[in-house]
């Protein structure tokens, strides 16, 4: 079942998130060091992500984040997370004031980097997910620290994290093994890594970035490198139709 591996990260993230909660009575000043601590290592890793994905180009790197900021700006992505955040607090009848935040926290998170990427394709061409069941015991355990921290809101990032490793293996399996491309996975890599970056400068309270308003450029950086690499056949094909 090409699906399958979606669902265990998903089931993961809902069961962490569900254990952290469980985990009450942490100091206020213990939960701002573990917070500081989180920010430093997720910047930390948002750069190692940036510097570290092989064959990303620049010149693409900065054109979608630069496009996608418009966009998202244009769509007003980050107040709508905000209001959406406000309202999952108000049906959970949580006291939590970070709903929203712990929302895209986790979902870049959980949803950017080479694993998530490549599981996913590897789920939907092959049926095996020997990488998505690996990423699943990191996302759970992951899960219940950032819920002690960060609160419940975590596990709204379960949803996020099923529609695309779900959509990418679906895509993958019904498409064949065009998407399995090391230029877009590491463009992909390396534009999210850009966005962790800015979440770790928000968790620090540095400068409030609207990382929400970046999403698209992670979408934009695919399209565009996929049009790269095939724009020129597609281009051939359809002049001598």
């Amino acid at each position: 079942m090409f699906l399958l591996g979606p669902i265990v990260n998903t089931i993961a993230i809902l069961l962490g998130t569900l254990f952290g909660t469980r985990l009450h009575g942490m100091p206020e000043r213990m939960k701002s060091t573990v917070l500081q601590g989180l920010g430093l290592f997720v910047i930390s890793m948002g750069l190692s992500m940036f510097l570290g994905a092989p064959g990303g180009d620049v010149i693409y790197i900065v054109l979608s984040i630069v496009l996608g900021g418009v966009l998202g700006a244009w769509w007003n992505i980050e107040l709508r997370i905000e209001r959406f955040g406000v309202w999952c607090q108000s049906k959970l009848k949580s006291e939590e004031n970070r709903v929203g935040e712990a929302f895209v926290f986790a979902s870049l998170v959980y949803g950017v980097g080479s694993m998530a990427i490549l599981g996913a394709i590897q789920s939907g061409l092959s049926g095996q997910n020997t990488i998505l069941y690996t990423k699943s015991l990191l996302d759970g355990f992951s899960s219940i620290i950032f819920t002690t921290v960060m609160g419940s809101g975590i596990a709204l990032a379960a949803i996020p994290i099923f529609i695309y490793e779900g959509g990418i293996a679906t895509i993958a399996h019904f498409f064949g093994a065009n998407l399995h491309s090391a230029p877009i996975t590491a463009d992909v890599t390396a534009v999210g890594g850009i966005l962790i970056m800015g979440i770790g400068v928000n968790i620090l309270d540095i400068k409030r970035i609207q990382v929400a308003n970046l999403l698209p450029g992670m979408l934009v950086v695919a399209i565009v490198r996929w049009l790269s690499i095939h724009g020129v056949a597609l281009l051939s094909g359809f002049i001598h139709l």
